[in-house]
């Protein structure tokens, strides 16, 4: 234990050092609060003046309510849920080939697969706190403009399914993991988190009869965002979603533990 604390121990002190933390976090409050700004928009149109773009976006919007905000903050979530985490795994993985630090970080006294575990905690943690940020910061911004139709239940289930839709899309990020491990660097596994956004769009509209059994779907299909006449994940849905995240991790393991890092 005392080695697994120690790499653990190394990754807070690399995290907590970083540009990345404080950037990624300052980001998504941003969007909270961009989202917020919308939703102003929406009640008072006077306020985009003359800027096109931003009544143009306003325009999307149905209704400036707690039930739309919800929705809304659910859509940002499910899609920086798929891009935050796998950012900070590319950053937290990556770096290490990118910064030519690995082989000094394989000879210390730990174990390569407390390495390996202590990294998969910060990711899930900071994905965690990226998520739990955006929320938090959405409902004070929410509350500050005085939007329509607060109430406990509302809030209740959209904590509830905001909190589940989350960590499922969290854990598909070990996916990436294994990709920028073999890749050894930052191009391929973006390349790949950006692919999967873009096939869970397609899948939605060209296969939907596939996409309970598509992982990076999955998510989406258990909130609700995807409409009322998406099909809805099964038991199976949920259990290839695990396996794929299983497989995301055992491979990261299997490939520190077995393949040449030189």
């Amino acid at each position: 234990m005392k080695e697994f604390y120690a790499a653990l121990s190394t990754e807070l002190m690399k995290t907590r050092n970083s540009k990345m933390l404080p950037g990624s976090l300052i980001f998504f409050g941003f969007i909270a609060i961009m989202l917020a700004l919308l939703m102003l928009v929406v009640k008072h149109p006077e306020i985009a003046g003359n800027s096109a773009v931003l009544a143009t976006k306003a325009s999307f919007i149905s209704k400036a309510d707690w039930p739309t905000y919800f929705s809304l903050l659910l859509q940002m979530a499910l899609t920086l849920g798929a891009m935050g985490p796998a950012i900070v795994t590319i950053w937290v993985f990556g770096r290490e080939y990118s910064d030519r630090t690995v082989k000094d970080l394989l000879v210390l006294p730990v174990s390569r697969i407390n390495i390996v575990v202590s990294k998969f905690i910060i990711v899930f943690l900071w994905s965690i706190l990226l998520l739990c940020l955006l929320f938090c910061f959405g409902i004070i911004a929410g509350l500050v403009i005085r939007l329509d139709g607060w109430n406990s239940d509302l809030v209740r289930h959209n904590i509830i399914v905001y909190s589940v839709s989350s960590l499922l899309t969290i854990l598909l990020f070990p996916v990436v993991t294994i990709i920028t491990c073999m890749s050894r660097g930052y191009l391929l596994p973006t390349s790949f988190a950006i692919l999967m956004m873009i096939m869970t769009q397609f899948i939605y509209i060209g296969f939907p009869i596939i996409t309970p059994y598509f992982p990076w779907a999955v998510p989406g299909l258990y909130s609700g965002v995807a409409g009322p006449f998406s099909p809805k994940p099964e038991a199976l849905s949920y259990v290839i979603l695990g396996l794929t995240s299983f497989a995301g991790i055992a491979g990261t393991a299997a490939w520190w533990r077995y393949a040449d890092q030189h």
